[in-house]
């Protein structure tokens, strides 16, 4: 027979993000836990698009950290379309499925 406690589980968001009002140039932490079995890849999208980090650009100044957690190591606002205010959520998915977080705003003061 199977143990239950084996068995692979869909995602879940067990901690959701929540709205931060930051002012330009600090860093800022926007929070997403997730579980599952096997455990879920977290991808965040702000305004509908994916978020890069620097696991995709090392340049970038958005770490995606252990937990699933975004982090901005200091949080950009301009003209020219590269701020970071907008509505973020996060996504976790493994194989059997996904699960998306609450919006979370992330304000420029």
């Amino acid at each position: 027979g199977s143990h239950p406690q084996l068995e692979d589980v869909a995602p879940r968001i067990v901690e959701h993000p929540t709205d931060v009002l930051v002012s330009r140039g600090d860093p800022a932490t926007l929070s997403c836990k997730a579980e599952g079995r096997p455990p879920p890849a977290v991808e965040w999208y702000k305004d509908g698009e994916r978020v890069e980090t620097d696991r995709e650009e090392p340049r970038s100044h958005r770490s995606l950290l252990p937990g699933g957690s975004l982090f901005f190591l200091r949080v950009l606002h301009g003209r020219r379309g590269r701020q970071d205010e907008g509505v973020y959520v996060c996504v976790a998915r493994n194989h059997l499925g996904q699960a998306t977080s609450r919006n979370a705003s992330l304000h420029v003061a």
